[in-house]
């Protein structure tokens, strides 16, 4: 695996982590660009985007257009993912305590 991919898994993994921790598991995607920015995932808003469409197609996240802004909701299987019960290739495992 490249560190690009290694990467890219990483990011997908933040942005269900921070859909985890969101009010009623959901947010916006200039929300989530900016807590991946505050972990080190200095990315564009098409990076994001692109990351929200690739994990709604897995089933771990749902989608809607609200005033031109991407609002994402974590599903039962993203929630899964994010603390390790299920996994899904292409996004990283989390680790312990984190």
């Amino acid at each position: 695996m490249s560190f690009a991919e290694f990467e890219t898994a990483d990011r997908r993994l933040v942005l269900l982590k921070a859909l985890e921790n969101a009010a009623q598991y959901r947010t916006n995607g200039i929300l989530l660009r900016r807590y991946a920015d505050a972990v080190g995932h200095v990315v564009s808003s098409d990076r994001i985007e692109q990351d929200l469409a690739w994990l709604a197609e897995q089933g771990l996240v749902t989608t809607v257009q609200s005033g031109g802004i991407t609002v994402a909701t974590l599903t039962s299987r993203g929630l899964d993912v994010a603390t390790g019960r299920a996994v899904v290739p292409g996004v990283a495992k989390p680790q312990p305590g984190l």
